[in-house]
């Protein structure tokens, strides 16, 4: 762990460190709110719900509305400057909390749905915090300044859902009205922080700067059709995709197996400290183990959640197969993001990695939505057993990248889609 944090320190000194602290300050604060929502969001959509078959609906919109808005947030963070577009982002969530705040105090279900979505555009802006990191230093150096960011939200991904659990009481007006109220607080406090940050991107400095910095963007399908930009989304895309759709059905599964309103709580806590935690130490990993070893021992994760799943409903099992599931997401959304920076030239990065993130956004979407649906009519252990041929198509694609990787280093042809 010295070595980890002597390496943090070193990047710090030397990568522009002021904006990467604000950044990784930032993440954590989206993540304390964020995660009140995926703590509390399910079980106050099923209790606000008119017809029991929408209680997921708000969950989803927090995805649809991300989805929805990635691109443009991508396209206005790059037209207004990096702060600015950040604080958009995080006024925009402010409002999605009060907004959610008035719903549960006066139970209106579709209210409670335009807040949720408000607070799913917020995410859509926050989800830039890495890439910004990423794309302002070398590309030895990429890993490690996402899992600096990530490290934001290893304290709040243990203390969002503990305040979801301490601040439903608050008020008497709605069990979940205090909760959301500290949603808008995060979200103004994470605003006010950003107005500390440096519009000096740090990749402008010569010693970051990438040897193709000068070179023009090229065709979109080229892009696309590189096997580093498909293990990419292979990655973030299948990480999220099985991370969602498992996590969001948890909760009800877990009220569905006899626990407790509160133990489905601390199973979303205990899987988000697998999800964010790791970052101390995984772009260190990345850096000595190499990044396919990552990104293959994140799938193997992901099939571990399922083997303990479908072996047993208690307590424990729901604790490690959230668990391992959030340490799998981890693996592979570092290492994917680290494989989509490299994917594409500076002149095509806003317009790359906007329709990377609305792609994954929108296979997310697909999960929030399935989940509620698949659990009712099939049960915990079917929506377990459904990511296992995603994981399997994850290492396909990587597989893939790697193979190409390979063949480049002895000369041989560049693959491609077309070839």
């Amino acid at each position: 762990m010295s070595i980890t944090f002597s390496g943090l320190s070193t990047y710090l000194q030397a990568n522009g460190g002021r904006n990467a602290l604000i950044l990784a300050l930032c993440q954590g604060l989206f993540t304390c709110a964020i995660s009140i929502d995926l703590t509390l969001t399910a079980l106050a959509g099923y209790q606000l719900a008119p017809d029991k078959n929408l209680a997921t609906l708000p969950f989803a919109l927090i995805t649809v509305a991300g989805a929805v808005s990635t691109l443009y947030a991508s396209q206005l963070i790059h037209r207004l400057g990096r702060q600015r577009g950040f604080i958009l982002g995080s006024l925009i969530g402010a409002a999605g909390g009060l907004i959610s705040t008035v719903a549960v105090s006066y139970g209106n279900f579709w209210l409670f749905c335009a807040g949720t979505a408000g607070v799913g555009i917020y995410q859509a802006f926050a989800q830039y915090y890495r890439l910004a990191a990423a794309d302002s230093v070398s590309a030895a150096r990429k890993s490690q300044a996402i899992s600096l960011v990530l490290t934001g939200g290893v304290i709040a991904a243990v203390l969002g859902p503990a305040v979801a659990s301490w601040s439903q009481g608050l008020f008497t007006t709605g069990i979940f009205t205090g909760a959301y109220l500290m949603v808008f607080v995060l979200c103004v406090l994470s605003g006010l922080l950003l107005l500390l940050y440096r519009q000096t991107p740090t990749a402008t400095a010569p010693a970051a700067m990438p040897a193709d910095a000068a070179l023009p963007a090229r065709p979109q399908r080229e892009v696309l059709r590189q096997p580093v930009f498909i293990a990419s989304i292979g990655n973030n895309i299948i990480g999220a995709v099985t991370m969602m759709f498992v996590m969001t059905a948890a909760p009800l599964a877990a009220m569905a197996s006899h626990h407790s309103v509160s133990d489905g709580a601390s199973i979303i806590q205990w899987h988000l400290v697998g999800m964010y935690a790791p970052s101390l130490i995984t772009g260190y990993l990345i850096s000595r183990l190499g990044l396919p070893v990552m990104l293959f021992t994140g799938m193997l994760l992901n099939l571990v959640c399922v083997a303990v799943a479908m072996l047993s409903e208690s307590l424990d099992a729901f604790y490690a197969a959230l668990f391992f599931l959030g340490v799998g997401w981890n693996f592979m959304f570092v290492g994917g993001t680290t494989l989509l920076s490299n994917a594409c030239r500076p002149a095509e990065r806003a317009r790359t990695q906007g329709l990377a993130e609305f792609i994954r956004y929108g296979a997310t979407t697909v999960a929030t939505l399935a989940a509620g649906p698949v659990l009712a009519y099939f049960g915990w252990q079917t929506v377990n057993i459904i990511i296992v041929p995603l994981i399997i198509l994850a290492a396909l694609m990587t597989a893939w990248w790697v193979w190409d990787e390979r063949a480049k280093q002895q000369g041989k042809p560049e693959v491609s889609i077309e070839s």
